[in-house]
């Protein structure tokens, strides 16, 4: 077994541990979360390999330690480090947000988000892993997309060992079919928007690549012509690819919303909209930010 360290160059505003437990990513293989050791691990895929990519925040830096079972070309390390920066959204600037934040007025005070460097929402390596973990949370229950993302993970992905391995790849999904993906991953309906959207990537006709560069509303049709993704689903993608206009209301953001603003009474989405529409193009942030603020200090 080879061994290497990475150093990770992060903004002064990034908070490694803030941005692990931005929302449930964390908690669905194939990352590993050790919370008690504030650690993150999960594989990652280089061009010759899997390797098992151990994250951890120390008091001067991010420590990234990487464990393989070859040796690893300096092409390999630039590999691991350009997944990291793109799951960790180190290129995404958070000025411009949180100046947002500062010059808002009422709705209590948001300024705890850029004292606690939050804002940053984590994502995989890739955003083919992301759609398909969104379509597998549609409809059903936290722990039954855990199952799902656990059943992907181990009998589709590249193994490092017997414990770990790698979200399967657009080609691995592509080469199943609907029935495997029923019996064996339990996906149930979703097991043809899983298989249909990986024949696509697969088969060169979708380029994720490209949704990086486009405007607002031009991703956002992109995004809700996938069968499989709705408003709730494309606007939570929306998020991490770094656009914020919508809020992605689920049964869960509307009971949240009730019980921390209106004493638990019930609430129309127009009036969710309306509490946070001051902030503008940064209001499904805002929202998201504003409703799970205490899932930091209960993890802690």
């Amino acid at each position: 077994m080879q061994q290497y360290t990475l150093t990770l160059s992060t903004p002064t505003d990034f908070s490694f541990w803030r941005t692990v437990l931005s929302h449930g990513w964390s908690s669905l293989p194939p990352f590993h979360l050790e919370l008690e050791s504030r650690r993150l691990l999960r594989v990652l895929s280089t061009s010759r390999q899997t390797v098992l990519v151990e994250m951890l925040e120390t008091e001067e830096q991010t420590g990234i330690h990487i464990r393989s079972r070859g040796s690893m070309t300096q092409e390999e390390l630039d590999q691991v480090r350009s997944q990291l920066e793109f799951m960790f959204r180190l290129h995404e600037p958070l000025h411009p947000f949180y100046a947002a934040i500062r010059k808002s007025k009422g709705n209590g005070d948001l300024g705890w988000i850029p004292r606690v460097k939050a804002g940053r929402l984590l994502r995989g390596p890739n955003l083919f892993e992301d759609v398909i973990k969104i379509i597998c949370t549609t409809n059903c229950t936290w722990s039954a997309t855990q199952r799902m993302a656990g059943n992907l993970v181990c009998k589709l992905g590249k193994s490092f060992s017997k414990i770990y391995a790698d979200f399967p790849t657009p080609v691995q999904l592509a080469s199943t079919s609907e029935n495997f993906l029923i019996s064996e991953i339990r996906s149930g309906y979703r097991s043809s928007y899983i298989l249909q959207f990986a024949e696509r990537v697969a088969a060169g006709r979708l380029d994720l690549r490209q949704w990086e560069h486009l405007d607002s509303e031009t991703l956002y049709r992109e995004l809700i012509s996938i069968k499989g993704v709705g408003p709730y689903a494309a606007g939570n993608l929306m998020r991490l690819l770094g656009h914020y206009e919508h809020l992605a209301l689920d049964s869960w953001c509307r009971h949240r919303f009730s019980n921390m603003h209106k004493s638990g009474r019930p609430v129309s989405d127009k009036a969710i909209f309306n509490h946070y529409r001051q902030y503008g193009q940064w209001k499904g942030l805002v929202m998201w930010l504003d409703l799970t603020k205490d899932w930091f200090e209960k993890a802690q």
